[in-house]
């Protein structure tokens, strides 16, 4: 996949601040600090679209990213680290539920987990709820470049074991450091940007 432009849009809180343009989007969620912001620059080859924080739990609200004027990436806010109100999060909740429940424009979700670690308890329930939904999910792996190559396999076994990956359900390893990964990610995604 070539990007020839990529460009921040809007952070929406609601349907009345989605693009109405009928674009496919691709959502993003991940646990804070598994490297959502990295992935996408990495995916956009940009170093910074997307601001990268030391402090988990900075992506409160939808964060639309139009590329190549032909579809979205919807960064959405992470799970876990934040320290936030329970208000708060409740809101995201809210928010987050309505959006994967009733976008349509809505084709996949990539769902970022750490290959370093077994999937959070967070990081299941994630995987649940998408699959409730019944959306299309990619999981990838992230911070492949801080595991040697010979644990990948097993680490691999893990997640695939932990998450309930089915054998139709991609799984892929990434790095933003060294771009190992990205032509899969790109190949695997391509048929839902149509």
């Amino acid at each position: 996949m070539k990007i020839g432009q990529a460009e921040y849009i809007i952070s929406a809180v609601g349907p009345a601040q989605y693009p109405t343009d009928g674009l496919p989007e691709i959502a993003l969620a991940g646990r804070s600090n598994v490297g959502k912001s990295s992935f996408i620059n990495k995916m956009l080859g940009r170093r910074s679209l997307v601001r990268t924080s030391e402090k988990p739990g900075k992506t409160q609200k939808l964060n639309y990213f139009k590329i190549n004027g032909s579809f979205y990436f919807v960064d959405v806010p992470g799970y876990g680290y934040a320290k936030v109100s329970k208000k708060e999060k409740e809101a995201w909740g809210k928010m987050l539920e309505a959006y994967f429940s009733q976008r349509s424009e809505l084709s996949a979700v990539v769902h970022l987990v750490d290959l370093r670690h077994p999937p959070s308890k967070e990081d299941v329930q994630m995987h649940d709820y998408l699959d409730y939904f019944g959306r299309p999910i990619v999981t990838v792996a992230t911070k492949a470049d801080k595991v040697p190559k010979g644990k990948h396999q097993k680490q691999k076994q893990m997640i695939i074991h932990d998450l309930g990956l089915g054998a139709d359900e991609p799984l892929l390893l990434f790095s933003s450091v060294t771009g190992a990964g990205k032509d899969d990610a790109w190949r695997i995604l391509e048929p839902f940007l149509k």
